[in-house]
């Protein structure tokens, strides 16, 4: 059994998710991966169902009905890792965007001492390659924004690349979590802070997907703009 488990969530993710699958399990950390797959109409479950004889007892997936956001389908794996006693459970997209090498430095982190760590593309060593400098500007003055508004001293606050050691996952209340875009990864973030437990940002290198349709739009940005003023507010407990 391992003490490990990696969270992707899926939406027509069949150009990467094999792939992404064969990486994490040749690691050298021998961690369990569990899709949360949307119900994606280009096959991507079946590709993980198949795979699942060549990995039994190491690759599970839950499918749901629909594209139902990413925060849900978090928080759905969540629910399943605390279920199945995971010591370090992991966020990270299936694009190759998160390198697979970098989820042993975040339990390394985890090991040292840090409650949550993230895979942090603005702290020293950090950085982003293949996004056009639009993208990029956006990206940082919205972590520049969120730091202002929240008052938190975090660098990388929509970063989607985590290790959450179990306690802090069994501390939030995972029903006043109310947002799924950007605005989930800041609120997630936002409530482990609030609660008083230890965040550490490791560098990483952030790489723009080069397979496969990339699943930002306006509205989760809007959602991150104003989800973040609301947070401002909120009783965190």
């Amino acid at each position: 059994m391992s003490d490990s488990l990696v969270i992707i969530p899926t939406y027509n993710e069949k150009e990467n998710v094999e792939r992404m699958i064969r990486k994490v399990f040749s690691l050298s950390v021998p961690f369990h991966l569990l899709i949360v797959d949307d119900g994606s109409p280009d096959g991507t479950a079946d590709i993980v169902k198949k795979l699942m004889q060549e990995f039994s007892g190491r690759l599970f997936i839950e499918e749901r009905k629909g594209k139902l956001g990413l925060g849900t389908a978090y928080i759905h794996g969540f629910k399943w890792a605390l279920e199945k006693k995971y010591e370090y459970i992991f966020e990270m997209d299936c694009d190759f965007s998160h390198n697979p090498d970098d989820l042993i430095r975040l339990r390394e982190a985890c090991l040292a001492g840090a409650d949550v760590a993230i895979g942090s593309r603005y702290v020293k060593n950090g950085k982003v390659e293949n996004w056009p400098m639009g993208r990029v500007l956006m990206s940082y003055f919205a972590s520049v924004y969120v730091r202002i508004v929240l008052w938190v001293p975090i660098k990388d606050t929509t970063a989607g690349f985590k290790c959450y050691k179990r306690k802090v996952l069994e501390r939030i209340n995972f029903d006043d979590i109310k947002f799924v875009g950007y605005a989930f990864q800041i609120e997630m973030k936002y409530t482990a802070y609030k609660l008083g437990f230890k965040i550490v940002e490791v560098p990483i290198t952030f790489i723009d997907r080069i397979e496969g349709a990339s699943k930002m739009s306006k509205g989760i940005f809007k959602e991150a703009f104003w989800g973040v003023l609301q947070m401002r507010f909120k009783k965190i407990k």
